[in-house]
């Protein structure tokens, strides 16, 4: 008897778990059913000439909707997960802190309830810390939907904030799951506020926030994280002095870097983006990115992602400190991270394991992170011969504007497909938004 399949992926190199191959992908029913089909299909893609990777992953956005769509101007989920097809991203985890945080029950279920219409791609939840939900955390984090608890240890965009080691303490003890961090030190950072003023160069944002300053803040994580015993997860890493400092913890520590702190780099970013380049952590000098490289070489670094975190170009355009800090990224992720494949810094297969199995490993998104018979049927199809430059036209966030707008890259997302339904073909999004909540392992 032939064996009948909704989709039929054939002809293109895979990306597995154990590295490139040839075969023929059969998905039923939203999942992988095989590598090896030999029926046929109610649709078959020809991917001859592309790599057809495990749905990508981006873990860390911020899309500004706490469910209501309330900055339509900024960004929204849909606008947001729009931008994630198109850039070949086929789930994201979004941060807690929105208008109204994702701090309790009701506001994480309004915005979970919200997806249903409004999400192109599947959405993790964080929820954030704070002093006065400790006692909830716990189950909180095992709701459905929740990727992890989320502390901002130093202060950045919204009101969510946890600095001092005794109420760290406390989190850490709420629970057990992975907990991920902003780890810059609060006391640092306002101890040295008065030495800056209104007006200075935006390259003073990475004097401001120093290497000491997020060094400081991961050392004091650590501590609480081997006394306590709970894995954390430490986000956006920018500097060489962390990279050394967390191979000893390994045991309860994990690593993320961002893009960013990849591919852009101070003097020269600040010169030719000013507050374009104003994000936390800041974008660091050479000597960091290169140890960033580096940790990724070594397999220090567990996950990529892009900490898209739009803003409105007249916040943005505030004098320093003023400005608003962070930078927009999700859409631009793959593209850039492929051109660094394109360039020699990176393997495809290392790309795959930092932005499909790192984030699935880390925050234990089921069915996720590679293809393999029974996971779920998300693919992220690449050229990696196209070379495109990346223009403000392009782009779905509504505030229209990117770090990366006018760089040319070689290597380029042209279809994304998410539990078996081609979700972005071709530089358009195809159907209407089917995306939902991720499930993880509690």
């Amino acid at each position: 008897m032939t064996e009948r399949y909704d989709l039929i992926i054939e002809n293109g190199t895979l990306i597995l778990p154990w590295g490139e191959a040839t075969g023929r992908i059969g998905v039923r029913d939203g999942r992988i059913a095989t590598l090896a089909a030999t029926g046929d299909a109610a649709e078959t893609i020809d991917a001859r000439g592309l790599h057809v990777l495990p749905g990508l992953i981006d873990p860390h956005v911020h899309f500004r909707d706490s469910g209501s769509g309330e900055l339509p101007a900024v960004e929204t989920m849909e606008t947001g997960t729009r931008g994630a097809v198109l850039g070949g991203i086929t789930a994201i985890f979004d941060m807690p802190n929105t208008g109204t945080p994702a701090t309790g029950q009701a506001a994480l279920a309004a915005k979970r309830e919200s997806l249903a219409g409004r999400a192109w791609c599947d959405v993790g939840l964080y929820v954030g810390a704070t002093k006065d939900n400790i006692g909830e955390l716990a189950a909180l984090e095992a709701e459905s939907g929740v990727c992890a608890i989320k502390v901002f240890a130093g202060s950045s965009t919204g009101n969510l904030l946890v600095e001092d080691d005794a109420s760290i303490e406390r989190v850490m003890r709420a629970g057990r799951r992975r907990i991920a961090f902003h780890s810059e030190d609060e006391y640092r950072l306002q101890a040295r506020r008065g030495e800056f003023s209104t007006g200075m160069a935006y390259a003073n944002h990475a004097i401001w926030r120093d290497p000491e300053c997020a060094a400081l803040g991961t050392r004091r994580i650590m501590a609480l994280a081997r006394r306590t015993g709970r894995p954390a997860h430490i986000l956006h890493v920018s500097t060489e002095e962390e990279f050394a400092y967390l191979r000893d913890f390994r045991d309860v520590a994990s690593v993320e870097v961002l893009v960013n702190h990849l591919t852009q780099m101070a003097p020269d970013a600040y010169d030719r983006l000013g507050a374009y380049a104003v994000m936390n952590p800041p974008i660091r000098d050479r000597r960091h990115v290169e140890a960033a490289w580096r940790a990724v070489a070594d397999g220090l670094v567990d996950t990529i992602g892009s900490d898209h975190a739009p803003h409105p170009r007249a916040a943005k355009e505030r004098p320093w400190p003023e400005t608003a800090a962070g930078l927009t990224g999700v859409q631009t992720l793959v593209p850039v991270m492929l051109d660094q494949v394109a360039k020699g810094r990176l393997k495809l297969t290392r790309l795959v394991d930092l932005m499909a199995a790192g984030p699935a490993r880390i925050y234990g998104a089921v069915g996720k992170g590679r293809i393999a018979a029974g996971y779920d049927a998300d693919f992220t199809l690449v050229d990696l011969r196209r070379q495109q430059r990346i223009e403000a036209g392009w782009l779905a966030s509504p505030c229209g504007w990117s770090p990366f707008e006018g760089e040319r890259v070689t290597g380029w997302p042209v279809m994304t497909i998410i539990r078996g339904q081609v979700a972005m073909r071709d530089g358009a999004v195809q159907g209407s938004p089917a995306g939902r909540s991720v499930t993880f392992r509690s």
